[in-house]
């Protein structure tokens, strides 16, 4: 019975462990995301303007030998 409370025990502290690892994974994760979305939202608003007031980017023209 003891043996059987030990194993459990370090069973549980094991699992307490994986359960902080993935929160602090799960934490940078969506601070990570939070900035991804906010440069993809500048992103978005730099090409809107660029569409209204008509201006190309070089890396959106085609080389002259095509």
């Amino acid at each position: 019975m003891q043996e059987r409370m030990g194993r459990a025990e370090e069973e549980l502290a094991h699992l307490r462990r994986a359960v902080d690892e993935l929160s602090d994974v799960l934490a940078r994760q969506s601070r990570e995301i939070e900035v991804l979305t906010r440069r993809v939202a500048m992103l978005v608003a730099r090409a809107a303007e660029a569409e209204d007031t008509g201006s190309v980017t070089l890396a959106d023209q085609k080389p002259p030998h095509w």
